[in-house]
């Protein structure tokens, strides 16, 4: 009944507002009373979470090698060969949902209370839209956005600007906090400002390792990353939107969309498949479907209308199918707890305590084993996985990123991506995906693999995706095109 309830009072606000694609047009809220700040709160939070959790979730599958087409249908044929540009219109709809949606509200609830708590926990929605705008184009509207009318076409900031902006706001809020309850309807983290506190320090984490590995300030925020973690100041659980259920209206919307098109079109990718099946990861039963032959098999980026030329006739029974049943009324994950201590492993690893980031790196993993409802066993006592049995500290460090990109195999997909470009783990393989077809040898299991058939101008694999269309036509200020093979700032390798 509490889901319902919630579906319909967000469907209410968000009925209320404007369709203006501008995304400095601020929703024309009416004047009556029953549409308060209370109310408004959980509308910015559903968009927040549904642009994170349909596109994103889906695209950045894609790009973070856990799905590929299946061989007999065609919807995402896009993006598994990147074949991508700002007339596909990947990123407008989240552009939308983010700017002209979730941004919009939160502004209108920091307009319409004084409660310090309130604030800090819209501050903080906040700062995490525009990490993940940044993460996506680099540079944004950001000082001069949302201002409606007086400036309708406000200057794209640097991403680099964008990050030192949100954490300073997120700073000032939190500096300013007086004790009090959170007024807010908060389905996300039940009013719970310890929660919200613990939710901020750990997008500063995410933040300031970008950052450094950014080549930006590092011995600051090196210092203000341990300093983080030492103090262990973290969110318990989960940061996840969990309103769905099995019912109509209330799926999840990735999987709604996958349903409503009616054709199954997501198989495993190669990477994720190998590497579950070399670590004998019992997640990889999960979400991954054997193929007709009882086997798990996954299927080489980019390479289904080129396996013909492979000498292959590769049919839909040939592959692993991506199991949609567990996505029904799944959770939209903001953050993970799995994530949060692979962070902390991370962060303790190059900085800090050797047997801390041990612990945080086991825990990472227990997490989501756990998330799941799997049964871990002797998991990380496989040679491939266990702790001690690594030659080096970077082997180390290795595994960290490794786990990680495992454990975030269906929850947060475009955290996965993020933290491919910008750790560069897992690598590349030097070996084009035909000579690992015909001799999987040559593969490390676990490796990116260059889509076969890759239209990005400048070859590999997806770095960014193109400013919308949505901005172009709207905005004067919208910067030049850029390329797939254009870094964000904080992938400086």
């Amino acid at each position: 009944m509490k889901k319902i309830y919630l579906f319909l009072t967000i469907a209410a606000v968000l009925s209320l507002s404007s369709c203006n694609l501008d995304i400095n047009d601020n929703p024309n809220y009416p004047s009556s009373s029953d549409v308060t700040p209370d109310l408004v709160f959980p509308a910015a939070e559903n968009a927040v979470a549904a642009a994170v959790g349909d596109a994103m979730f889906n695209y950045g599958g894609f790009f973070a090698q856990y799905f590929e087409q299946r061989p007999e249908a065609n919807q995402y044929n896009n993006e598994a060969e990147l074949n991508i540009d700002e007339s596909t219109n990947l990123f407008d709809r989240c552009y939308r949902t983010l700017y002209a949606g979730a941004l919009a509200d939160i502004k209108n609830v920091m307009d319409r209370t004084a409660n310090k708590s309130d604030l800090f926990a819209c501050t903080v929605l906040r700062a995490y839209a525009f990490q993940v705008l940044v993460d996506n184009l680099d540079q944004v509207p950001y000082s001069e956005a949302l201002q409606g009318s007086e400036n309708s076409n406000p200057v794209w900031d640097k991403g680099e600007d964008v990050y030192k902006g949100v954490l300073a706001e997120m700073d000032a809020a939190e500096a300013a906090l007086e004790g009090e309850l959170m007024s807010l309807t908060d389905p996300m983290l039940n009013k719970s400002v310890n929660q919200w506190r613990g939710f901020a320090n750990a997008l500063r984490l995410r933040m300031y390792l970008r950052l450094i590995d950014g080549g930006i300030n590092a011995g600051e925020y090196q210092t203000k990353a341990l300093a983080l973690v030492n103090a262990g100041d973290f969110f318990t659980g989960d940061v996840a939107w969990d309103v769905y259920s099995n019912s109509e209206g209330q799926y999840n919307p990735w999987y709604d969309v996958a349903r409503a098109l009616g054709t199954k079109n997501h198989v495993a990718s190669y990477p994720i498949v190998s590497y579950y099946l070399d670590t004998n990861d019992p997640r990889i039963g999960y979400a991954i479907m054997k193929n007709d032959n009882g086997n798990y098999v996954g299927q080489i980026p980019g390479a289904k209308t080129v396996y013909k030329s492979w000498g292959v006739e590769w049919k839909n029974k040939d592959v692993s199918a991506i199991d949609y049943t567990p996505a029904v009324f799944a959770p939209i994950y903001l953050f993970t707890q799995s994530e949060l201590q692979f962070l902390i492993a991370e962060t303790q690893m190059r900085w800090g305590n050797k047997s801390a980031a041990k612990a945080a790196y086991e825990a990472g993993v227990q997490a989501d084993f756990a998330s799941r409802g799997i049964a871990m066993g002797n998991f990380l006592n496989g040679a491939r996985v266990n702790w001690d049995g690594q030659v080096s500290d970077a082997a180390r460090l290795n595994l960290i990123y490794m786990q990680k990109w495992a454990a975030l195999f269906y929850r947060d997909h475009m955290e996965a991506w993020s933290e491919v470009r910008r750790t560069d783990v897992p690598a590349t393989s030097p070996e084009d995906g035909g000579t690992i077809f015909s001799d999987p040898s040559v593969y490390t299991p676990g490796q990116m693999i260059v889509p076969a058939l890759n239209y990005i101008q400048a070859g590999g694999l997806c770095k960014r995706v193109p400013y919308p269309s949505t901005a172009r036509q709207l905005n004067k200020n919208t910067p030049e095109a850029k390329l797939l093979s254009d870094r964000v700032f904080w992938d400086a390798k």
